[in-house]
Order: structure tokens, then sequence, then C-alpha cells
């Protein structure tokens, strides 16, 4: 599912919604969570998942054209847990064949 999937998915599931005011909640939504991981903070959203940092320690990697060594430094990456409910609503989703691929 794309963000303008999800927009209009929000917009139809609550006709109240312009679609303006869905595309707008889904991106308050978004950048609240990206605001958070930003300022170092981990984001729970129960029965969903959890979003928080990890850690990518500094390695030498190599360059793929020239074989050369390169000093790769570290950096911290977004990392998403999926909550307990998640799995298993996608186990049961999967496992019924509800789920196409």
């Amino acid at each position: 599912m794309t963000r303008s999937e999800l927009n209009a998915a929000l917009a139809q599931r609550f006709p109240q919604l312009m679609q303006k005011d869905a595309e707008m909640a889904v991106t308050e939504i978004l950048g609240a969570i990206a605001t958070a991981l930003a300022a170092g903070n981990r984001v729970e959203i129960r029965g969903f998942g959890s979003f928080a940092l990890n850690y990518r320690p500094p390695r030498t990697g190599r360059n793929p054209k020239t074989g050369e060594k390169v000093a790769v430094r570290g950096k911290f990456v977004p990392h998403f847990k999926a909550g307990k409910e998640l799995r298993d609503l996608v186990d049961t989703s999967q496992t019924s064949g509800a789920l196409l691929r």
C-alpha cells in the first residue's frame, strides 16, 4: 500500500473526512513519528508495533568498482518491530490464504 492508497482508504473509511484532511492526517502522523525518531525517542503504537533506532558501528567496506577499502562510519538507522497483535493477524491471514502476493 502506498501513501496515496493509505490516504484514499482513510478518506473512504471516514466519509466525513475530505481527501485533503485524510492526506493531512497521514502526513502529520508520519511526521510525528519521524520527528520523535530524529530526536532519539522510541515510538510505540500498541497493537501495531514500535519504531526505534538501531546503531550500526563503523566498519571497513569495499568500493565494488575498484575493490579499494573504504571506511564506513557508524550510523543510526530506523527499525520497526511488529507488535504481537499485528504478527498474529498477518500469520492468521497468511495461513488462511487471505493475503495474496
